[in-house]
């Protein structure tokens, strides 16, 4: 039998395209028309390790066909199967029998389409995909473990826990097939379930490493999870298993039930260190795509106040996640202004979130009620740190001072405040002092300003000139501006047409420029 099967092997692997594509079609026909010919599912099943990516494909597609039309026919033993080395009754009929073979033959297709999610082709991982998630609406329409199962719905969450640890591995980036995985999560009972087992998983190797997880395990996870689509209504019922009556009971019809894995999946996750691109990425999607969601948000105060603490970048995009929290869920943050008063410093404005830090910025600084000190601190800061920024971040930071003046009018006073200009000696304000209350920022002027009316770009001069003028009510609208490069500014100088520039000169007479030499006479111009 041994000997057999390694022909079979043989001739699978080394079959071409054309041919291997009608013995399929021949095979198929023959088990399908008769029981006496069961056993070609072995060489069908040998075409599974082609190394001709064609015939595996060929394969897949046939074994699909095959097992479909068994489960619609009934032919695989239902409940819990013997194993496949132990010896049967002898009371056992035949036809009970052939289901339980046939129903191991199909374990065994299973298993191949899972080995073929690690296959090195993305069509072939794919295919696999598909049509494991075919089986699993097969499995609900046609069950085998009924006993398992409430009579009002039936999902395969054995299988999908198969396909959901395959899309993370430990060792490799999956993104491809798991973008590919994406229109399944859209489902209601897919998206529940994966993450239940996403929550197994990073049990499963936190306990195998017992230190910090693997940082593709880590990326796999988070790309797996960040394209989750939470469901906003109550009724649930976008299902990939059809359900053939409605259950009360069943946790993935409950949004309540869709919240609480979510939280539980996504804290789990958190709960480990993480690298600083990974944090980046959850940072950008936390206030729109995780917080909104979650049955809890304040437990993410934790996993916000260390990711700010971290710094830099990072301390920028935690901002938001700590802004929704004070605002929506009432959290105490007595330090939040300090902390972002810190943040302004001469790398902010060359970072690549600037545009982000300052659209926020500007949404924190919003509130009338905010006290008067503290926002001329952040408005003095500001002005100080004009004095070395780029041009293109001049045109933004300007306008965005103007606009807190205008939005506080208490702070007017620092328009006007007399001082010598550009004599830092005079100026009362404490620009290494991080607490803004203690900065001395009313005493002190916005000399920075009037200064920047010298600047050598025509435009910042003048934005800085608004300050010499009465300052109007209406604020600016600085959306534009967030992402202003110095590439843009220099294609609009470029594209910029001068007339003509009249010059006054005396017109030169005489080869050497003199007027009353004797070349004048015979060479004059």
């Amino acid at each position: 039998m041994a000997a057999r099967m390694g022909k079979r092997a043989k001739r699978a692997r080394g079959a071409d395209g054309e041919s291997a594509r009608k013995d399929l079609e021949s095979k198929l026909e023959s088990v399908l028309e008769s029981r006496a010919n069961a056993n070609s599912v072995f060489d069908i099943l040998e075409y599974l390790e082609s190394e001709n990516d064609g015939n595996v494909q060929a394969a897949i597609r046939t074994c699909s066909k095959l097992f479909e039309s068994m489960l619609e026919k009934g032919e695989l033993y239902i409940g819990d199967l013997p194993s496949e080395d132990e010896s049967l009754p002898d009371s056992m009929g035949a036809e009970e029998k052939y289901k339980i073979w046939m129903r191991h033959r199909y374990n065994s297709f299973v298993s191949c389409l899972v080995d073929l999610l690690h296959h090195n082709s993305f069509q072939i991982q794919e295919l696999a995909l598909c049509v494991l998630m075919k089986c699993i609406v097969l499995e609900g329409k046609f069950p085998m473990e009924a006993s398992k199962w409430k009579d009002g719905y039936r999902f395969s969450r054995l299988l999908l826990k198969l396909v959901v640890t395959s899309l993370l591995p430990e060792d490799k980036d999956s993104s491809p097939l798991i973008t590919r995985f994406q229109e399944y999560m859209e489902y209601d009972d897919v998206r529940y379930y994966t993450m239940s087992v996403i929550n197994e998983n990073l049990a499963r190797v936190h306990q195998k490493t017992k230190e910090s997880l693997p940082a593709a395990f880590q990326n796999n996870v988070f790309n797996l999870l960040s394209t989750i689509n939470m469901p906003v209504e109550n009724e649930l019922s976008h299902f990939l298993v059809t359900q053939k009556e409605k259950c009360d009971d069943w946790k993935p019809a409950k949004l309540k039930e869709h919240k609480r894995v979510f939280e539980k999946v996504w804290m789990n996750f958190l709960r480990d260190k993480l690298a600083v691109s990974l944090y980046k990425k959850v940072l950008l999607i936390l206030h729109e795509s995780i917080l909104p969601h979650m049955s809890k948000p304040t437990l993410m105060i934790d996993f916000l106040t260390a990711a700010y603490d971290i710094g830099g970048a990072i301390s920028l995009l935690a901002l938001n996640g700590l802004f929704v929290l004070i605002h929506q869920h009432n959290l105490d943050y007595p330090d939040f202004y300090k902390k972002l008063y810190s943040l302004l410093d001469p790398s902010v404005f060359h970072v690549k979130y600037r545009a982000r830090f300052f659209h926020l910025a500007n949404l924190f600084l919003s509130s009338t009620h905010l006290p008067v000190y503290l926002v001329a601190a952040f408005i003095k800061r500001l002005s100080r740190l004009s004095l070395t920024a780029p041009p293109q971040v001049l045109l933004m930071i300007i306008p965005f001072i103007c606009n807190l003046i205008r939005r506080h009018p208490a702070c007017r006073p620092l328009i006007h405040q007399p001082m010598a200009l550009g004599d830092m000696t005079s100026d009362p304000y404490i620009m290494e002092e991080e607490d803004p209350a203690k900065s001395q920022a009313l005493e002190s002027s916005l000399w920075e300003l009037e200064a920047l009316q010298n600047h050598y770009y025509p435009d910042v001069v003048r934005a800085a000139n608004v300050i010499s003028r009465s300052l109007s009510i209406q604020e600016s609208d600085i959306s534009e501006l967030l992402e202003l490069s110095s590439y843009e500014l220099f294609e609009k100088q470029m594209k910029k047409r001068f007339g003509s520039v009249p010059l006054e000169f005396e017109p030169v007479r005489g080869l050497l420029g003199r007027k009353q030499d004797v070349t004048a006479e015979h060479f004059s111009i």
